[in-house]
């Protein structure tokens, strides 16, 4: 299973503007992780948290990578992480494997994660595996707030018919958790 986690404004945005790797969730866009205040509870946010970081691999796109400084070499646990890229101008540091065609990428992030769950991170990897096919579920941190601008998750997809199913909604302090299967 492969699954896109993803918080996010009521208006869609998942960055703030002028996002960068100095600042990397822009103006105001750190505001889309209060939730994760409640990251050790035994509440909703606690079992999202606890749910993704049980995943057996990552792909995130080459922005957020970057913007994440590159999580240090380990996301979560040591687990692989392939980086969907443009292109290959370095090594990654510690798990992480630079991959540029996107079913290539799925292939080796599910051979990796075995019988656990892909995690993916970012708007340009999630839309890449949406648009190819590839992504069966979306898990969206919807925050209590409009950002107004930065950058949205759906920006850029092509305009087509994508049907979602509904299969988890918890609501918590300042966020709504909603699972969707995308429906094949």
């Amino acid at each position: 299973m492969i699954r896109l986690y993803m918080s996010m404004s009521l208006d869609g945005f998942v960055v703030g503007p002028d996002d960068s790797p100095e600042n990397p969730m822009g103006v105001g866009g750190f505001r889309l992780f209060n939730w994760l205040d409640d990251r050790n509870s035994d509440g909703p946010s606690g079992q999202v948290v606890r749910e993704s970081l049980a995943t057996g691999a990552l792909i995130a796109g080459r922005r957020t990578y970057e913007h994440a400084g590159r999580w240090n070499g380990d996301h979560h646990d040591g687990v692989p992480m392939f980086i969907l890229t443009h292109h290959v101008d370095d090594e990654p540091p510690g798990s992480a494997v630079y991959v540029t065609d996107v079913a290539d990428c799925a292939a080796q992030a599910l051979a990796a994660a075995g019988d656990r769950d892909v995690m993916v991170h970012g708007a340009g990897a999630g839309q890449s595996l949406l648009r190819a096919g590839l992504l069966d579920e979306l898990e969206l941190h919807v925050v209590n707030v409009l950002l107004g601008q930065g950058r949205r998750l759906f920006d850029n997809l092509p305009a087509e018919y994508i049907e979602l199913e509904q299969v988890r909604q918890l609501p918590a302090r300042d966020v709504t958790h909603l699972r969707y299967r995308v429906v094949k």
